[in-house]
């Protein structure tokens, strides 16, 4: 006798992942369970949920989420609380370098053991909290016009594969303002040598130079850094 499959309990991300195959992707249901690894009858039972509440996809980006679950499933019990986390201390700990949102996570967690979210559900939260935070102003770029020159992020371990020897080097990194066309090289350091040739080779992959070449306030190209008038060094 065959058992009747069981129906599991989804997190949020679970909903937003078939509503976004259903609505956007157009996918079946056999299609979103074998991509998610569901049953049909969960898929089923979570569009029939949505389309009776009245909503249309994609929701706006404030949307609450806990009210989302709570509209889907009201006969859920829901006694227990959950605490979130402060989005804005979230978004300043992630500057910091070697800090990961799992990292947060797993602190935050361990602190508020069963009230804490689930780590798809804390990592959804975040994004829509960004989303209604983050404001923008639209640049307009030329083709060709501008160039962004900067040094990025940690150094990277470049093993020598005659020697084993491993050393650091930075990763410069250059994009046009209109295509974000990109020209990644990795650099022995972020001395002003490395910046020079770096920047030559770019220009002469490029097969051509921008009319502005827009580097950020690093050491190996300024001098004095200053918000209005930055005083570039000679060399470059």
């Amino acid at each position: 006798m065959t058992r009747k499959k069981k129906m599991v309990r989804t997190d949020m991300q679970t909903y937003l992942d078939v509503f976004r195959l259903k609505f956007e992707a157009k996918l079946s249901d056999r299609q979103i369970s074998q991509a998610l690894n569901i049953g049909r009858a969960t898929i089923s039972d979570l569009v029939i949920r949505f389309n009776n509440l009245g909503l249309s996809w994609p929701l706006a980006a404030d949307y609450p989420l806990d009210h989302l679950d709570k509209q889907l499933f009201p006969g859920r019990d829901y006694s227990t609380q959950r605490v979130l986390p402060l989005w804005v201390q979230v978004h300043l700990e992630l500057r910091r370098k070697g800090v990961t949102k799992l990292l947060l996570w797993q602190e935050y967690q361990a602190e508020h053991g069963s009230k804490a979210l689930g780590y798809t559900q804390y990592c959804e939260h975040y994004r829509r909290w960004c989303a209604v935070q983050k404001r923008s102003m639209r640049q307009h770029h030329e083709a060709g016009e501008k160039l962004f020159i900067d040094f990025c992020g940690p150094t990277v371990p470049i093993v020598n594969p005659e020697t084993g020897e491993i050393k650091p080097a930075a990763i410069f990194v250059a994009t046009l303002g209109a295509s974000n066309y990109t020209y990644i090289e990795a650099c022995k350091g972020q001395d002003r040598e490395s910046w020079l040739m770096a920047n030559s080779r770019c220009l002469t992959f490029l097969g051509g130079v921008p009319a502005l070449l827009i580097p950020d306030n690093l050491k190996a190209a300024v001098d004095k850094a200053d918000k209005f008038e930055p005083v570039l060094n000679d060399n470059y």
